[in-house]
């Protein structure tokens, strides 16, 4: 007669096979969680125009940041992806929460371009940032990914005889230009901007404050008034 037991050494082969199997599975969605283009755990939005140092960066450089030739086309965004290539993953993200319109007290000088945050300290670093052209009178668009409006922005212009190239900008190299009101949920905000008595490279600082938390955004451009 025949046995009805099960196979031994066949059931021990199939559980041999499923438990490596089941460990590179495990392995490959750890990996995949931490790939820095993963989708970042605050999507929220920047200045496309006049661009960010952080989305110029992306954008430029994004899909092919191992390309060599960044290296002399575009020294500092180089520098921002070796010292941190989250920076520029998550261009969107250079939020903090709770400063109560606090800024200058609480961001020291020398961080601004950062927000005072310490993974995107690359943006703090003076040097030959790509540049926008802008005329005395522009436009500023905000890209917001999830739509929280704005209580206000602020805009400041690096005073005339500061050298973006040479010095890290402290808020003493700054002139407020002006604040802005309300704004309304939406994806795409954009305000006109009105200055006079600025030629050549200048530092553009513009502060978000957003309407669904107290959440702060601040961010360089660099632009050449022509």
């Amino acid at each position: 007669m025949r046995s009805h037991q099960p196979d031994q050494s066949g059931g021990r082969s199939r559980s041999a096979l499923r438990q490596p199997i089941r460990a590179l599975v495990l392995l490959l969605a750890v990996m995949v969680g931490l790939l820095p283009w993963a989708t970042p755990a605050q999507a929220h939005g920047t200045i496309i125009n006049p661009q960010t140092r952080a989305y110029q960066c992306w954008k430029t450089w994004g899909s092919q940041h191992m390309n060599p030739a960044m290296q002399t086309q575009d020294p500092m965004c180089y520098r921002a992806f070796q010292a941190n290539p989250d920076t520029m993953w998550n261009w969107m993200s250079a939020l903090r929460d709770g400063l109560g319109g606090q800024f200058q007290a609480r961001t020291p000088d020398g961080q601004l371009c950062s927000n005072g945050l310490s993974r995107n300290n690359s943006l703090n670093q003076p040097g030959a940032w790509k540049t926008t052209n802008i005329s005395r009178n522009f436009t500023v668009q905000l890209y917001d990914q999830a739509s929280h409006g704005a209580d206000y922005f602020r805009v400041y212009v690096s005073k005339n005889g500061y050298n973006p190239t040479t010095q890290s900008l402290g808020w003493g190299n700054l002139d407020f230009i002006t604040q802005t009101g309300r704004y309304a949920p939406s994806q795409n905000i954009s305000f006109n901007v009105s200055t006079s008595g600025y030629t050549g490279h200048h530092i553009l600082f513009v502060i978000w404050q957003a309407s669904h938390l107290d959440q702060a955004y601040m961010w360089c451009s660099d632009v050449v008034f022509s």
